[in-house]
């Protein structure tokens, strides 16, 4: 199905949000709409709406004028097949040890790397966005500590991908949980396709709201990377979950959110090892005691 795009930039993030509840409300109405920084530290922020239909060009001038924006660029989309153009353009993801690739770039997996395969199908926790590989460098810097693990939970797990990382590279009983039933398909698909079936036990679990999570705490290391409000709301089950001298690795959190995780978790009995910026996204590993 043929669908468009109609794009623009304009300056500041607060202009740019008013912008982006503005483009929801025309009609026809956008079947989605993206804000983001343009990151060249220019201060200019990038509006999109994607239609199924050609946008109303009268409408879109009118938001130009109001919000100060540039021209709308207004294109039309052949249809794709994103999967394979996926494969061509997601190149491997290097985090420490780790090498994170789809199975098109299986044959190019350096000798004595740690390979976690992850197709460009599954569509979260491919390694390429921040938090993940945030995670993952996280966790490479743990183990480079000479930092040793027993029990390690992944909470909101995706593809799994940090479960299989602890599985791969320790001798730890790993539990991996999503609050999406299909995220946990995905866990258990992934484990199959890097030969580690039942390496990992997969739940579906909201937070540690789960009989087998309970039954498998404490741990010494809690992967979760997931977003600023469920990590806040999570902090005193993590502080529960965690043993003593205990490590978690948080991510899903923008720069600007960090400090507020960190105070939250403090209260909570946790004190900051290390925080680690790749663009918008902070990841931050912490230790619960002294």
């Amino acid at each position: 199905m043929t669908t468009w795009t109609a794009l623009t930039t304009l300056m500041g993030k607060p202009a740019a949000d008013a912008l982006g509840e503005a483009m929801e409300r025309i009609e026809p109405a956008p079947t989605g709409v993206g804000v983001f920084e343009v990151e060249d530290d220019s201060g200019l922020w990038e509006v999109g709406g994607y239609f199924e239909g050609k946008p109303d060009v009268s409408a879109l001038a009118l938001l130009e004028a109001t919000f100060g924006a540039k021209p709308f660029a207004i294109s039309e989309v052949p249809e794709t097949d994103w999967v394979a153009h996926v494969r061509r353009e997601l190149a491997p993801v290097e985090a420490g040890r780790f090498f994170v690739y789809g199975s098109h770039d299986a044959d190019q997996l350096p000798e004595g790397r740690v390979g976690l395969l992850i197709d460009a199908a599954m569509a979260f926790g491919t390694g390429h966005h921040g938090t993940t590989l945030g995670c993952l460098r996280a966790f490479d810097g743990l183990l480079e500590a000479g930092v040793t693990f027993e029990d390690v939970a992944d909470i909101g797990c995706g593809t799994a991908v940090l479960a299989m990382a602890a599985a791969r590279t320790t001798d730890a009983s790993v539990i991996a949980s999503d609050i999406d039933p299909v995220a946990v398909d995905v866990a258990e698909a992934n484990m199959k396709a890097n030969d580690m079936a039942g390496a990992v036990t997969c739940v579906a679990a909201a937070g540690f709201e789960e009989d087998a999570l309970a039954a498998a705490a404490p741990f010494d290391l809690i992967f979760a990377n997931i977003l600023k409000g469920p990590l806040i709301m999570l902090a005193p089950d993590m502080a529960a979950h965690i043993k003593p001298s205990g490590h978690v690795i948080l991510s899903g959190i923008l720069n600007e959110q960090a400090d507020e995780v960190i105070d939250v978790y403090a209260r909570s009995g946790f004190n900051l090892v290390t925080r680690d910026e790749i663009v918008d996204w902070t990841t931050l590993t912490l230790r619960h005691g002294s």
